[in-house]
């Protein structure tokens, strides 16, 4: 038994620092395939940056965001009195079935259900916000 605990911190000890040096790495690839499938998906209507003027309000600090809270963006009633926190989980939900989450809003449509997009969006949205995601409450 001592062999096996020997041989378990040995591969610990040579696999946890790669692992732990791989995650920002996979972070990185993450947030670069969800900028790519922001562009695909979101950028028509939505800018990633407060300073360029789009259909829909900037996603520029979205999560942490309280819905409909953009200043000078003609929202729907339903969204500004939602009182809804842009979470992940929010924003996922929103992702998969907006018309669905929030009955009224003038957005169409979205209908993104891969959950790995959502994650890589996600990923995104959450590198241009200020607010760390893991702060906010689900």
């Amino acid at each position: 038994m001592t062999h096996v605990s020997t041989l378990a911190a040995a591969i610990l000890a040579v696999v946890l620092p790669a692992a732990v040096q791989a995650e920002p790495i996979f972070d990185k690839i993450k947030i670069e395939a969800g900028a790519k499938l922001f562009d695909a998906e979101c950028h028509r209507c939505h800018s990633p940056d407060a300073d360029r003027q789009s259909y829909g309000p900037p996603l520029e600090n979205i999560v942490g965001r309280g819905a409909g809270t953009y200043p000078d963006y003609d929202y729907s009633i339903a969204l500004e009195a939602s009182g809804i926190v842009w979470t992940p989980a929010a924003l996922r939900a929103w992702m998969e079935d907006n018309t669905g989450f929030m009955p009224g809003t003038k957005m169409r449509h979205v209908g993104i259900e891969d959950r790995t997009v959502q994650d890589f969006i996600l990923a995104y949205l959450a590198s241009i916000s200020d607010r760390d995601p893991s702060e906010i409450s689900e």
